[in-house]
C-alpha cells in the first residue's frame, strides 16, 4: 500500500488529500480536499455552511462528541461517553451501570448530572487581530498579551448571554487563531443507555482491540428554556428544537464504502519533534502506566464495600484503565516501529535541507537544538513536578478542592498584570455550579488512600527535590502520614457542598483563617506550586515559540496543505470502510457480527450475553437490521477515518450525509496515530447503526425512539 507516506507522516503529516485519508481538517478547509473525487455525494456546503443549516450544526460537544438525530433534541453518543451520567445517578444505590436505563416517556427521562451540550454557532478566523503581538520578543510576554486579547474577545461575546460560550483557539502553535462560539445547554437527560453487557461488552480486555463486539451507544436529550435559551435542569424546560438534525441511513455500509466523520478530537502531537517522542517514550508514558496501575489496584480494593462504593469509584477506574492501555499501546507501537530513530533520521534530513538555503538555515537552523535544550531544563525538576502535579487528580477529591479554592483566591488578588490572563469570574461561577459533581463521586475511604499514597511518594523524593510544605507531615514517616490523613478527614469541612462553594468566593485572608487541615496544607504548598507554575510557564512559552518555528520550517519543505493538530475543536475526517493486516499472515475483516458476540461469550465478566439477546439470536429475530452480504446483524466496523480521543461518539456518515454508525475507538496496533498517521494500519472502530437500532428495537423494545428518529 502507500508506504511512501511514512517519511511525510514523520514530517508532521504534511500530506495531500489525494494520497491518503489522513487529516483532522478544519471546517473552513473542506473546499481544499476535492471530496467529490473521493466519493462524497453531497456538497461540502451541506457539511458546513456559515449561517445556514448544515450537518455541523447537528454535532454536539459533550466532553467528547454526540449527534442530534431528531427534531426534539434526541442525541446519540457512546455508552462510554454517557457513562458518567449513569455512574453519578447510580451513587444513590440503584445500579444503572449494570442494568441500563430506559425512559418510556419524557417525564421519565433522567438528569445527566454534570453534562452540558455545546452546539457550534459561529467559527471565525481572527488571526489578524493577533499579528501585532509578533513583534514582542519575550515569548512569556507575547503569550500573556495573546491570552488577554483572547479573554477580551470572549468576554465581549458572553456578556449578557449566559448560554453562549466563546473560545479563541490557537492553531499551528499560534500561527493562526480561530474564534468558536457555542450555544451551551446545561440540561441534558438520559433517554436510553443499554446494560453494560451490551454497551461495554468485552470491557477493558477488548478496549482498543479489533475484532470488537461492543454496542457502544446511548441516547440522551437536550432540553432548553421555553424561550429557546440554554439553562440548567428545570422542570419547565422543553426539548431542544434544532435547526437541523441527522437522518439515519436507510441502507447500511459495506466494504470500500466512503465514510466521513465530524467530531471534537482532543489532542494529537504530529508536529512534535524527536525530543518530545523521547521524553514521552522513556519517561512520561512509563511513569503514567505504573501510576495508573497502582491507582486502579487501590480503587478496586474498595469496590466490594457496597453498591454505592462501587458506583462512586467506577468512573475513575474506567478512565484510568482507558488511559493506561492507550499509553501502553503508544510505548509498544513506538518500540515496534523504531519511531524515535525514524524521527531523528527525518530531522537530520530536514537540517540538511535547511542548510542548502542560507536564509532558511539562519531562520530555523537552531530550532531543533533549542527545543532539546528546553527539554533538558524541564528534566531537572521532573520528579518534584510529577508529585506536585498529582494533587489535582490523583491525590483525592478533598486535596484537589482545597488546592483549587486557595489558588482561585490568590489569582483573584494578584495585580492585573500578574494575573493569569485567562482568569475570569464567569469561569469561577461555572466551576462553583459544577462542584456538586465532584462530590458525587467522593468516597471517603478511597479518597483518604489516594492522599496517603501522594504523601508517601512525596516522602520518597531525593534531597534537593523535597516539597518543603510537606516536611512536617513526612518527618515521622508512614505513621505521621496516617495520623495527618485521619485527622484531616475527621475535621475537614470540604465534604460540605455549600462550604466548598463559599470558598471560591472568599479572600486569601478569609481562607487562611479557617481551621481546616487541608486548606492550611493548600496555603503552605502554594509558594512551591506557584514557583513550579511560573517555571513551567516560562519554559512552555519558549517551547511553544520554538514549535511554531519548527512548523514553519516544515512548511517551507512542503507545498502540501496542512491541518493543525487536534485541540478539541470541530474537525472533519474521511476514509473508506476497510479491514487491515496487523502482522504477517493475519488479515482482519472490516465487520463483526452478532454471531461473533455469541462466540466470545464465556459466562464471566466482561463476556456475558444478556438472556434476551441470546433468545433473539437463537430465534434469528433480526428484523430489518441484517447485512445482506453477511446474513447477520453487523455490530461494528473499521474504516480509515483519522480520529483520536474526543472523537468518541462522532457520527459516521455515508457518502450521502446519512448516519451509518457511531465512532467509539481506535485500534491498538496504531495507538501511535496521535504522533503519526499510517494509512496501512490505522483504523477507527465504529458501532454499526444497524446494531444500535436492532438493540433499541428488539432488546429494549423502545420503538418510540425509532419512531422519533423517523424510522
Amino acid at each position: 500500500m502507500k508506504r511512501t507516506l511514512c517519511i511525510l507522516a514523520l514530517m508532521g503529516c504534511l500530506v495531500t488529500h489525494a494520497t491518503a485519508e489522513e487529516g483532522m481538517w478544519l471546517l473552513n478547509q473542506l473546499t481544499e480536499l476535492q471530496l467529490e473525487k473521493q466519493g462524497l455525494k453531497i456538497s461540502v456546503t451541506d457539511i458546513y455552511s456559515p449561517g445556514k443549516p448544515c450537518l455541523a450544526q447537528a454535532v454536539v460537544k459533550l466532553g467528547a462528541t454526540g449527534e442530534i438525530v431528531s427534531p426534539e433534541g434526541l442525541v446519540l453518543t457512546n455508552h462510554h461517553v454517557a457513562f458518567g451520567a449513569v455512574q453519578r445517578a447510580s451513587t444513590k444505590g440503584t445500579d444503572y451501570i449494570t442494568s441500563g436505563f430506559l425512559a418510556r416517556t419524557r417525564a421519565e427521562e433522567m438528569e445527566a448530572p454534570g453534562y452540558s451540550a455545546r452546539i457550534l454557532d459561529k467559527m471565525e478566523d481572527v488571526t489578524r487581530r493577533f499579528r501585532k503581538f509578533k513583534k514582542i520578543a519575550d515569548p512569556v510576554k507575547r503569550g500573556k498579551a495573546e491570552k488577554r486579547l483572547m479573554r477580551s474577545i470572549t468576554d465581549k461575546i458572553e456578556k449578557g448571554h449566559p448560554d453562549l460560550e466563546a473560545q479563541v483557539v490557537p492553531m499551528f502553535r499560534g500561527e493562526q487563531f480561530i474564534l468558536y462560539v457555542y450555544r451551551r445547554f446545561d440540561d441534558v437527560r438520559v433517554v436510553y443507555i443499554p446494560p453494560q453487557a451490551i454497551g461495554n461488552y468485552g470491557g477493558d480486555i477488548d478496549n482498543w482491540m479489533w475484532p470488537r463486539h461492543t454496542g457502544d451507544f446511548s441516547f440522551l436529550r437536550i432540553y432548553m428554556a421555553p424561550d429557546g435559551s440554554g439553562r440548567a435542569y428545570h422542570k419547565d424546560n422543553v426539548p431542544y428544537q434544532p435547526a437541523t438534525w441527522i437522518r439515519v441511513a436507510r441502507e447500511g455500509l459495506s466494504e470500500n464504502d466512503f465514510t466521513f466523520i465530524l467530531g471534537y478530537p482532543g489532542r494529537t502531537y504530529r508536529y512534535r519533534t524527536s525530543h518530545a517522542v523521547q521524553d514521552n517514550f522513556e519517561h512520561v508514558y512509563p511513569r503514567l502506566i505504573q501510576l495508573y496501575k497502582e491507582t486502579i489496584e487501590l480503587l478496586e480494593s474498595f469496590q466490594d464495600d457496597s453498591v454505592v462504593a462501587r458506583m462512586k469509584v467506577a468512573g475513575f477506574i474506567k478512565g484510568l484503565n482507558n488511559g493506561m492501555k492507550n499509553y501502553q499501546g503508544n510505548v509498544d507501537g513506538m518500540k515496534r516501529a523504531g519511531f524515535l530513530q525514524k524521527k531523528q533520521a527525518f530531522e537530520a534530513e530536514l537540517q540538511d535541507f535547511l542548510k542548502k538555503d542560507p536564509g532558511l538555515w539562519k531562520q530555523y537552523g537552531d530550532v531543533l537544538p533549542a527545543i532539546g535544550g528546553v527539554y533538558k531544563q524541564m528534566a531537572q525538576t521532573r520528579e518534584t513536578d510529577n508529585v506536585l502535579s498529582m494533587v489535582n487528580r490523583l491525590g483525592g477529591t478533598m486535596a484537589s478542592l482545597a488546592i483549587n479554592a486557595y489558588r482561585t483566591a490568590r489569582e483573584r488578588e494578584k495585580p492585573k498584570a500578574e494575573r493569569d490572563p485567562l482568569f475570569s469570574e464567569s469561569d469561577v461561577q461555572r466551576r462553583i455550579k459544577r462542584l456538586r459533581f465532584s462530590l458525587m463521586s467522593f468516597y471517603e475511604p478511597a479518597d483518604k488512600a489516594l492522599l496517603k499514597r501522594l504523601l508517601m511518594k512525596a516522602g520518597q523524593l531525593p534531597e534537593g527535590g523535597r516539597i518543603q510544605a510537606l516536611e512536617p507531615i513526612l518527618k515521622d514517616g508512614e505513621k505521621g502520614i496516617e495520623a495527618f490523613v485521619e485527622k484531616a478527614y475527621a475535621t475537614t469541612r470540604l465534604k460540605d457542598l455549600g462550604f466548598v462553594q463559599s470558598l471560591f468566593t472568599q479572600s486569601v485572608k478569609e481562607i487562611e483563617a479557617i481551621n481546616d487541615p487541608l486548606l492550611q496544607l493548600a496555603a503552605r504548598m502554594y509558594p512551591e506550586t506557584e514557583a513550579m507554575r511560573k517555571r513551567n510557564e516560562r519554559l512552555n512559552a519558549r517551547l511553544e515559540d520554538l514549535r511554531r518555528q519548527y512548523i514553519l520550517a516544515l512548511k517551507a519543505r512542503s507545498s502540501s496543505p496542512l491541518y493543525p493538530d487536534a485541540n478539541s475543536t470541530l474537525r472533519f475526517s474521511w476514509g473508506e470502510v476497510a479491514g487491515y493486516e496487523p502482522r504477517d499472515a493475519v488479515r482482519y475483516a472490516p465487520f463483526t457480527t452478532l454471531s461473533g458476540v455469541m462466540e466470545k461469550e464465556t459466562g464471566k465478566e466482561p463476556f456475558v450475553v444478556p438472556e434476551g439477546l441470546k433468545a433473539l439470536y437463537q430465534q434469528k429475530d433480526f428484523g430489518r437490521w441484517v447485512h445482506p452480504d453477511l446474513n447477520d446483524v453487523p455490530v461494528a466496523f473499521t474504516h480509515k477515518v483519522d480520529s483520536t480521543g474526543g472523537n468518541s461518539g462522532s457520527p459516521v456518515f455515508n457518502a450521502r450525509g446519512e448516519l451509518a454508525g457511531i465512532l467509539f475507538d481506535g485500534n491498538y496496533e496504531a495507538l501511535t496515530g496521535d504522533w503519526e498517521f499510517d494509512n496501512d494500519i490505522q483504523r477507527s472502530i465504529s458501532v454499526d447503526i444497524r446494531y444500535v437500532l436492532f438493540i433499541t428495537e428488539k432488546l429494549a423494545k423502545a420503538n418510540h425512539i425509532l419512531k422519533e428518529m423517523g424510522l
